[in-house]
């Protein structure tokens, strides 16, 4: 028999463990996925759920389950009041249950709809500064019955949960409002041509189709998404007489509008943050055969998240009508696409890009 010091101290360990992970992250659904998989590790249970509270409906939700037919319990909603969880977040009590199917709170619908037998449970409520953030439980302790250092164990973890759920949520908050500035400098650009309306979400959907599709990770995406926003920032630079004409532009005024994609590079350099960007503004226009520009990089030499850009933005470009044409049928707007492999375009990204249209994963805004 393991000495209950050691069980202690590798409870503590791991409770140090969890606590630097979820600091470390501001991710709301990995610091949520964690805390359950903590608690059913710490605990020797069956399952366990994090129930958030929805304010809107005054109900609680499974948000995460882990254990047999967890997914089928992620339907349910419960009133304040209802069930032990309800209970619990209702009178914000910490509640140890070793026969729940005897006690009168018991939500026997969650048994009924996910086949599980619940025999034991903890529940314990979640706060941050009082107020309601949700409710964490565990259940049917695989040997013996749970005790007040279970629910100790619990409650530790769940003063650590509120705390970094509410950070995650300011962060969540910040980064919104962040893209929500960053559109609106962009949307400004599209304001000065009332023909482009839309280019940028669009240009952003489908950077971000083919960054999937070629298996960017998370940060590089993220950087493509941001990229694929502000690839035109440097048009602000550009006089109307030029931007907006219709017609044919003199060699003069060409040199101009090539000249945006550097202002665009100059105008961003000075946000720290976004300096991780610049390549895919400066360089979406340079062509794979070295033909493009502002430094005529050629193949590799130029980043690929430039490269994408440069798919997704003449992909939209030749789709959308203009005063002077019709815009291309999807369709034929790819076989351009497909005939510029290699020159205009890396094969790589045009073959991304048409497979994502073929697997129905792409459809044209506004459909």
């Amino acid at each position: 028999m393991i000495p209950e010091t050691s069980i202690q101290l590798e409870h503590l360990k791991k409770i140090l463990e969890f606590s630097a992970i979820i600091n470390s992250s501001l991710e709301i659904e990995e610091i949520r996925k964690r805390t359950i998989e903590a608690l059913v590790e710490l605990t020797n249970s069956e399952a366990g759920s994090l129930l958030l509270y929805d304010e809107n409906t005054e109900e609680l939700y499974f948000d995460v389950a882990i254990g047999k037919k967890a997914d089928k319990i992620k339907t349910i909603r419960l009133k304040l009041g209802q069930g032990i969880a309800g209970w619990v977040a209702q009178h914000r009590e910490v509640l140890i249950i070793n026969d729940v199917q005897k006690d009168p709170r018991f939500f026997k619908k969650a048994d009924e709809k996910s086949g599980f037998i619940t025999k034991t449970m903890i529940c314990v409520p979640v706060f941050s500064k009082d107020k309601l953030i949700g409710v964490l439980q565990v259940i049917n302790k695989i040997e013996g019955l749970f005790t007040e250092y279970d629910a100790e164990l619990l409650k530790s973890l769940a003063n650590q949960v509120a705390v970094a759920i509410e950070n995650a949520k300011l962060y969540n908050e910040l980064k919104e409002t962040f893209y929500e500035i960053v559109f609106a400098l962009a949307d400004t650009i599209e304001k000065r041509d009332p023909y482009t309306g839309g280019h940028t979400k669009r240009v952003m959907d489908y950077c971000i189709a083919i960054g999937k599709k070629m298996g960017l990770d998370k940060n590089e995406l993220e950087k493509l998404k941001l990229a694929a926003i502000l690839h035109d920032i440097g048009k602000i630079g550009i006089r109307d007489s030029v931007l907006l004409k219709e017609g044919k532009l003199t060699d003069e005024e060409f040199v101009l509008i090539k000249k945006h994609a550097l202002f665009g590079a100059e105008i961003l350099q000075h946000v720290k943050k976004l300096e991780v960007i610049l390549p895919g503004v400066k360089y979406h226009h340079e062509n794979f055969d070295g033909s493009g520009y502002p430094e005529k990089l050629k193949g590799e030499q130029i980043p690929l998240i430039a490269r994408i850009i440069a798919v997704a933005d003449t992909f939209d470009a030749m789709t959308t009508d203009r005063p002077y044409r019709r815009g291309l049928f999807f369709e034929e707007a790819l076989l351009e696409l497909k005939k510029k492999e290699g020159t205009q375009f890396d094969p790589k990204v045009v073959e991304a890009f048409i497979k994502v249209f073929e697997k129905g994963e792409l459809r044209k805004v506004g459909d």
